[in-house]
């Protein structure tokens, strides 16, 4: 995980993820439909990406993070872990991806986006690099959703079919 960058506000890290997971799904309408498989250290099989996948995890990811951020401020207790994430690949990650699934995905994850942006842009340096016991600072939440951005580099920039 990184650190994130005390020159660069969290709330900006998560939006820049953001964009780029969807300058990358503006290519996603012409997906033919072969799932990318992903090594992983460590795994003994590839985990398997689609557009709709990368989408569902970042987004999914946005959320599970912004839930901890907004326990953490409320001073609650965080919800257990229980996703498995990469290691599942629904019927529904494998339909094609339209021109209506991306108009999904911008408006799902800019508006997470601008979530992160409202619960962090008010705080001051010292709460977003304050620890939490064992947990990372809220800076360290934002710069870790912030690899969200290997769930769309996974399936990456598609040209159109000749």
């Amino acid at each position: 995980m990184t650190t994130g960058s005390p020159d660069r506000h969290p709330a900006d890290v998560v939006s820049a993820m953001v964009d780029h997971v969807l300058t990358l799904a503006e290519s996603w309408p012409s997906w033919d439909g072969t799932p990318y498989e992903v090594e992983v250290d460590g795994e003994a099989l590839p985990r398997v990406y689609t557009p709709h996948k990368a989408i569902r995890r970042v987004g999914d990811h946005l959320v599970d993070h912004l839930a901890e951020i907004d326990a953490r401020l409320a001073g609650r207790p965080t919800a257990p872990d229980t996703w498995r994430g990469s290691l599942v690949t629904t019927e529904a990650d494998r339909a094609p991806f339209s021109a209506d699934d991306l108009n999904e995905a911008r408006n799902r994850l800019r508006r997470l986006a601008l979530m992160y942006d409202v619960r962090l842009r008010p705080l001051p340096a010292e709460r977003l690099d304050a620890r939490d016991g064992d947990a990372w600072t809220l800076r360290e939440v934002a710069s870790h959703v912030a690899e969200s951005a290997f769930y769309a580099d996974a399936v990456g920039l598609l040209t159109p079919p000749a």
